[in-house]
């Protein structure tokens, strides 16, 4: 019954978002002007690990520059309320947007859109900023291809953006190495809003960016409802597991046993170290464990903590029976029904033990979380952090 209504709240994110939009501005507190100028992105690259690591390095980005972030909604693919279509959601229904300006000022894109963008950033003014290398993918090798395919062009035209003109950019990066460039070459008073197709951040999150998730806190709701659920579907002491396994996961980590990637592989870095001449190796089980590697690292955590329940997340098959097979009853396995990934993130997060996925960005967030909470994790063939499991 809890999982239905969790399941029924997020489905009506999609048909209120629009609603949101058009309200939201009325009421929050008034908005002026920042002089000091905008950062604008997509964030379009991935699903919800990946968009919020991409958040991370683009709000440290707006402080390097001193500019105000406009926060992007989180793009939902697939979401319950629209299958066949993106759904734009405000950063505010799953996190709180004020607590952000403890780090650095920000708007939401929807305000900034509504209350500011009309005046001051009016139509005809409003230039892309994009590298040359993007730029050639355009028709004339000189427009910025900012509304290109799915998902630019969707969320483009969610905030209600058409581009006027293009500035391309080269010999410049996202770094804080360029600040001084980005500074000089594109002072506000000439350039009072940098909007860009993607992310002004690396992947993964860089090791000086990651103390950031601080800031990044649950809205209420979201608290009112995990808490609820949990309640409801677990018994404490539970541990929660991550299983990253789906069909595109085994392909991408076909590249690593083939040989076509080292061990600093999308969120790897979490678990191996950031520094690729001392990272530990990366091995297929941290990669994409199988069932006797999942079976043993539960059972070793379950054993360990006296776990009383076990709570899965996962993109794929659940593995539930095979791990309740394990426990002969005496452990309750809980996987939500129907799939919730806001709220898997949030169960995950208040584990007494999480096991994740090295190289997942799920899973990556999950882990800066609980970093923030000093909660324990650990990782499949990572029992210890630091250390392989076969140099245990």
């Amino acid at each position: 019954m809890a999982g239905q209504q969790a399941f029924s709240a997020f489905k009506l994110i999609g048909l209120v978002s629009s609603l949101l939009f058009l309200i939201c501005g009325s009421c929050a507190e008034e908005l002026t002007w920042d002089d000091n100028g905008y950062v604008l992105y997509c964030p379009c690259m991935g699903r919800f690990g990946n968009q919020a690591a991409h958040f991370l390095g683009s709000l440290a980005f707006a402080k390097m520059l001193n500019r105000t972030l406009a926060v992007p909604p989180w793009i939902m693919y697939r979401h319950p309320s629209s299958v066949n279509t993106n759904v734009h959601v405000p950063y505010s229904e799953f996190f709180q947007l004020k607590a952000l300006t403890a780090y650095h000022r920000v708007v939401s894109l929807e305000d900034f859109m509504k209350k500011l963008a009309p005046k001051h950033w009016p139509l005809g003014q409003r230039n892309a900023y994009c590298f040359e290398m993007a730029a050639q993918w355009s028709e004339d090798k000189k427009t910025c291809p900012m509304k290109d395919g799915n998902p630019f062009g969707p969320f483009w035209d969610y905030a209600g953006v058409d581009f006027d003109k293009s500035v391309l950019l080269s010999g410049i990066s996202f770094g804080a190495y360029y600040q001084n460039q980005w500074m000089t070459k594109f002072p506000p008073s000439e350039h009072p809003v940098l909007a860009m197709p993607g992310a002004p951040a690396q992947f993964p999150v860089i090791e000086e960016h990651v103390g950031l998730q601080r800031y990044v806190v649950w809205s209420q709701k979201m608290v009112e409802d995990g808490e609820e659920q949990i309640a409801t579907l677990l018994t404490r002491p539970y541990v929660g597991i991550h299983l990253r396994i789906g069909f595109d996961w085994q392909q991408a980590c076909k590249m690593l046993k083939n040989g076509d990637t080292g061990p600093l592989f999308m969120a790897s870095p979490q678990c191996v170290g950031y520094n690729r001449q001392t990272a530990l190796p990366l091995t297929m089980t941290m990669c994409l464990p199988d069932l006797t590697e999942i079976q043993r690292a539960v059972k070793l955590w379950v054993e360990k903590i006296s776990a009383r329940s076990v709570y899965i997340a996962t993109d794929s098959a659940s593995h539930r029976k095979s791990i309740e097979s394990l426990f002969n009853g005496k452990v309750q396995v809980v996987k939500l029904n129907p799939d919730s990934p806001q709220m898997d993130l949030y169960i995950l997060g208040q584990a007494d033990h999480f096991i994740g996925n090295c190289v997942s960005s799920f899973s990556a967030f999950v882990k800066r979380q609980r970093d923030v909470d000093a909660l324990p994790s650990s990782f499949f063939g990572m029992d210890i952090l630091g250390k392989l499991n076969d140099e245990l």
